[in-house]
């Protein structure tokens, strides 16, 4: 699943391809946000993102799109 990161007065978003389904995402925002603390979400590769909510702008989780590649016709 992708998520991603909008921060506070950076032109860059953070993108992370993370094994967390949409609901836990949406619950470790949710309850970070309620909390006033830190937001700590963990890729693919076991790497964890931590960010201030002061910091964030928004949040986008969307399901990992698989992409077509080659030639292909609709």
């Amino acid at each position: 699943m992708e998520v991603k990161i909008g921060v506070q007065h950076s032109p860059r978003e953070l993108v992370l391809e993370s094994a967390q389904t949409p609901a836990e995402v949406e619950q470790a925002v949710t309850e970070a946000l309620a909390k006033d603390g830190v937001l700590t979400l963990t890729d693919e590769k076991g790497r964890k993102v931590i960010i201030p909510v002061t910091k964030v702008a928004y949040v986008e989780i969307a399901e990992a799109s698989h992409r077509p590649f080659g030639f292909t016709t609709r």
